[in-house]
């Protein structure tokens, strides 16, 4: 290999996913022949993020190491994972190959390719923030408002607020009722204690004041 001599280490990682019944020997060899000199091998789902093997492998990784794998999925079935994975091994001064896909960040060409494939994902995740957007506004439009349905209906907490305000019940009383934590309840009673000190103060007033002299 031509890098040999600028690249400190190859350093690969070969996983299956234990529902597929399949064993690593073709990415070991394939590994092995690309030069990989230490190998850190995995049974797990590539939706997992919570991988040993792979963290293992990343802890590993120097200033001049290459991080390799057999193909692209069998680091990540995410893009948004895999772009993850990319940087943490870029912040650790290392290089990255993929021999079936040859993506090789060691070279001008795959750093470029992968700047293009996070471009794209930082599009992709724009446009649905920009659709997320949109279609929360056309539920407010609508009347419809997003977020996690109200634990109380508003007839509920309108007698929660009476038996509250009467003293018919307390705060506690009131959870233990209508099956919510009491917090519920203190954050329902200062909302509308809040709201009805902000329209007393906003209400008019009589000021007594002489006629507007014409």
């Amino acid at each position: 290999m031509g890098l040999c001599n600028e690249w400190t280490m190859l350093i690969g990682y070969a996983r299956v996913s234990k529902v597929e019944g399949q064993d690593t020997t073709v990415q070991l060899q394939a590994l092995k022949t690309a030069g990989a000199e230490r190998i850190f091998e995995e049974h797990a789902s590539g939706g997992r993020w919570d991988r040993p093997q792979l963290h293992r492998a990343l802890d590993q990784l120097r200033l001049g190491d290459v991080f390799v794998v057999w193909k692209l999925d069998r680091l990540s079935r995410s893009l948004k994972d895999l772009l993850t994975i990319m940087e943490k091994i870029e912040a650790s001064g290392a290089g990255f190959r993929s021999l079936t896909e040859a993506v090789d960040t060691t070279t001008p060409a795959g750093r470029m390719m992968m700047q293009m494939v996070g471009s794209f994902a930082e599009f992709e995740r724009s446009m649905i923030r920009e659709r997320t957007k949109a279609g929360l506004e056309a539920a407010r439009r609508q009347g419809r408002v997003g977020g996690r349905r109200p634990k109380l209906t508003r007839q509920q907490q309108d007698a929660i607020l009476e038996m509250v305000n009467q003293n018919e019940k307390s705060g506690s009383e009131a959870a233990r009722l209508f099956n919510v934590h009491p917090s519920t309840i203190s954050r329902l009673v200062a909302k509308h204690r809040q709201q009805k000190c902000l329209n007393s103060d906003l209400a008019p007033r009589n000021l007594n004041l002489p006629p507007l002299l014409l």
